[in-house]
């Protein structure tokens, strides 16, 4: 079993992908073989490690692929919404059931604390993720709209904790009131949004 006949390289690595992802998610990463993935794509090892050089880069890649939806997809859809609006919205889906690949990131940070393969790639996820949450605040504050004595990077790392969190405790295991997670959501953001008017020198880049 090598290439599928027909099949672009771009469709062979969507498909093992896919099969990664479904495989992570139902079975975690120690319970998976690189031999089941192939085998569900349709393909051959040597073809899996034509497009991937290891077990741990595919998990990586998956996750990136099907991974669950994070706060910068919700931001770069609505662009022109005030990051304390977003933020608020962001938050307010965490405590929501997930579908199986949704719970793929936790596979992917269990794996991350074992195997110094999977570490590697998971801190550049986790730090290309954080960074970007770190860039959106600071134009926030730039804009006028979050307080600038709070820092970005302690607030990105406080929205990622919160959001890996959230991917833990699922609400079978702990549920919460929506009206009343979106009211301490309003609270929190209400605690860093800025409340004095900026002056024509601040407000001007």
């Amino acid at each position: 079993m090598g290439r599928i006949a027909g099949v672009t390289a771009a469709e062979t690595r969507k498909r093992l992908l896919r099969a990664a992802a479904d495989g992570f998610a139902e079975r975690g990463y120690d319970g998976t073989r690189v031999a089941d993935i192939a085998a569900a794509a349709g393909v051959s090892n040597g073809a899996l490690y034509a497009h991937f050089g290891s077990k741990a880069e595919l998990l990586v890649a998956a996750l990136r692929a099907h991974g669950p939806v994070l706060m910068a997809d919700l931001f770069a859809a609505h662009p022109d919404e005030p990051i304390t609006d977003l933020l608020v919205a962001s938050g307010r889906r965490l405590p929501r059931r997930r579908d199986a690949l949704g719970y793929l990131i936790v596979e992917a940070l269990v794996a991350a604390r074992r195997d110094e393969d999977v570490a590697g790639p998971m801190r550049d996820y986790v730090g290309e993720h954080a960074d970007w949450i770190t860039r959106l605040v600071r134009a926030g504050q730039e804009a006028g709209d979050l307080d600038p004595a709070v820092s970005p990077d302690a607030l990105a790392h406080f929205c990622f904790l919160l959001a890996m969190g959230s991917a833990l405790v699922t609400p079978d295991l702990h549920a919460v009131d929506d009206e009343e997670w979106v009211a301490l959501l309003t609270r929190l953001v209400a605690a860093i949004t800025r409340t004095d008017t900026p002056s024509p020198t601040e407000a001007t880049p």
